[in-house]
């Protein structure tokens, strides 16, 4: 069952900048004041408990805010019972307040570091802002003119919404905080925060538009108690960073992303397969359509997703565009929706674009030659080596040509990746020039400096045969070199696969296996043996007779039985025979010569030794 989670952030371009802002403020908090310059405490009156007319103490300090009798030097420090039952009935301290101590006093639990990532000392909640604060706004340019981005809450409130001309809002409101908005930034932060996402919360997360995020969290809400507990854990996190959020899970991402704009809940969790008649009563917008289909829906007087239900397909794609039927698909869940998850790997890449088409053998390996230059000194700074490298040739007239090639260990030798590289140019079709070259490579490992012996015990250096093996797989084919590598199977067929060239295998069993292991077992005729334990005497193979001077066995392997029924009973006898010509062969018998169950005695030929 899929259930996705949309994250949207309303006031993200807001809070993000007054949240830099208050990082910076209390950076420069902790340098010493100026000469001069009067204390904060000294400025700014003392602030006292909430019932202002009856103490002046502040909160924190000195005497407890609840201590109302212990104002005015009226008292001492400790007065006595007589001294309170001489007061008038209206100024005597209450019974619970007369234990109370009277310094000041730790706060009962420790405080522990947030996990935004901002200094343990740092008010983790975020600062309110004042209310006589000038109202902010973003802008940007399009065009010729400037249009608001964002507002803040004291902006909305006074008429001010994004998508307004900058001219009009300064005319509605004077004292307007007017900044230009940074929409590279707020994306920086939205992929921060994906990639976060990715490594806390769920494998697969998504950017949906400028202030939110897609979460696939099918299958991963029970590792944070349910899906209602993972909403209220995520948006303390972001309260915690200081940004205002509301999130929606339901089963497709249109419907998520609808409820979380317009749902008007902070947390709402759609049941399954109840998108239909969840978004019915949300407005246009909430399908993501573009401004020409809500102009045009507007026109024929949709309003509301409902609207659309009873409408004929033909018609409503032709009045509001295919589009609109595909989100409306989409949000209901009779379109699949994809989600592009972002991952949390920035692929090493390189590119030149030349000023002249080139199309000759000798000037693409000169351009390869220089990409592979600039790829080796990025490798080099990130401590990676190459693995697989991908180059994609732009042709002038729009095509592209597309090469790859790979290594068998993490390398960054230049000369050695020039050389496979060269062995595919006369693959490139350069067609009527190529203007652009790009090189990136898709699989990297770390590479670090490794340690040699000096030589001076005489111990000779392996010599490394991943360059030869390089060249022969570039020359052959990557399927034309691999070795052998054991399995975990009784059966011999199945106790071998192909691995890498450079791999080393380990846990070969102790006994004896022929070199040469046929693909399919062979049937043998005309098989003279003694059983049940006895290997045979003469056979047939190929067309050719064999007689066999020596024996041994049996080795006996059962069937695995937890694969296919017919291997519950099946047992092979295995014997490793010479032949008068010096010829070994490996042979079995199906059946164990007693039980008829287990085969029906015919003999096979298996594999071959020497």
């Amino acid at each position: 069952m899929t259930r996705v989670a949309s994250l949207y952030l309303p006031q993200l371009a807001i809070e993000r900048l007054r949240r830099s802002e208050r990082l910076r403020g209390s950076e420069h908090s902790t340098k010493p004041p100026e000469r001069g310059a009067l204390p904060l405490q000294s400025r700014l009156p003392a602030p006292i408990d909430h019932n202002s007319g009856v103490c002046s103490v502040p909160r924190g300090g000195g005497w407890r805010p609840g201590a109302r009798w212990a104002q005015g030097g009226a008292l001492p420090a400790t007065p006595t019972k007589a001294e309170i039952d001489a007061l008038p009935a209206h100024q005597r301290p209450a019974s619970h307040e007369r234990s109370r101590r009277s310094e000041a006093t730790n706060h009962p639990f420790r405080a522990m570091p947030p996990d935004d990532g901002m200094p343990g000392g740092a008010p983790a909640a975020p600062v309110p802002i004042s209310a006589w604060a000038p109202p902010l706004i973003l802008i940007e340019r399009v065009g010729q003119k400037e249009v608001v981005t964002a507002a803040c809450s004291i902006a909305r409130d006074l008429g001010l919404s994004p998508g307004m001309a900058a001219a009009h809002a300064r005319a509605l409101v004077s004292d307007l905080d007017v900044r230009d908005a940074d929409l590279s930034g707020d994306r920086a932060l939205l992929d921060r925060l994906a990639l976060h996402a990715v490594g806390h919360w769920t494998p697969i997360a998504s950017i949906s538009g400028p202030d939110g995020l897609w979460l696939d969290l099918s299958g991963t809400t029970h590792l944070f108690g349910g899906e209602e507990r993972f909403c209220h854990r995520l948006v303390r996190f972001l309260h915690r960073l200081g940004f205002t959020a509301t999130i929606a899970i339901a089963g497709t991402p249109g419907a998520a992303y609808a409820l979380a704009r317009f749902g008007g809940n902070v947390i709402t969790i759609l049941p399954p397969a109840a998108e239909t008649d969840a978004i019915a009563d949300l407005p246009l917008a909430a399908l993501r359509l573009s401004s020409e289909a809500l102009s045009a829906a507007s026109r024929f007087g949709l309003e509301r997703i409902a609207d659309l239900y009873p409408m004929p397909r033909g018609p409503l794609a032709k009045r509001l565009g295919l589009s609109t039927v595909t989100r409306l698909d989409q949000a209901r869940g009779a379109v699949a929706e994809p989600i592009v998850p972002v991952v949390p790997f920035e692929m090493p890449r390189t590119e030149r674009r030349l000023l002249e088409p080139i199309g000759t053998a000798e000037a693409i390996t000169q351009v390869i030659g220089n990409l592979i230059d600039d790829m080796v000194l990025l490798l080099q700074e990130r401590g990676l080596g190459l693995r697989a490298a991908a180059l994609t040739c732009l042709r002038v007239d729009g095509g592209e040509q597309r090469i790859g090639f790979g290594t068998a260990r993490a390398t960054r030798d230049a000369r050695h990746l020039k050389r496979l590289a060269a062995m595919r140019v006369e693959t490139i079709d350069p067609g009527l020039g190529i203007e652009a070259m790009t090189l990136a490579a898709p699989r990297v490992e770390e590479l670090h400096a490794v340690a040699i012996s000096a030589g001076l015990a005489g111990e000779e250096r392996a010599p490394d045969i991943a360059p030869l093996v390089d060249q022969l797989i570039g020359r052959a084919g990557e399927k034309a070199l691999f070795r052998m590598s054991p399995r975990e199977s009784d059966v011999p067929e199945r106790a071998a696969r192909r691995a890498a060239p450079l791999t080393i295998p380990t846990g070969w069993p102790r006994w004896k296996r022929p070199v040469r292991l046929l693909a399919r077992p062979e049937l043998l005729g005309r098989v003279v043996a003694l059983l049940p334990d006895h290997p045979p005497r003469r056979f047939v193979w190929r067309g050719r007779p064999y007689n066999v001077v020596a024996g041994d066995g049996p080795e006996r392997i059962h069937g695995e039985w937890w694969r296919t029924a017919q291997e519950m009973w099946a047992v092979r006898d295995y014997f490793r025979v010479e032949a008068e010509g010096g010829e070994r062969f490996w042979l079995f018998r199906r059946g164990d010569g007693v039980d008829a169950p287990t085969g029906d005695l015919s003999w096979y030929m298996h594999g071959l030794f020497g």
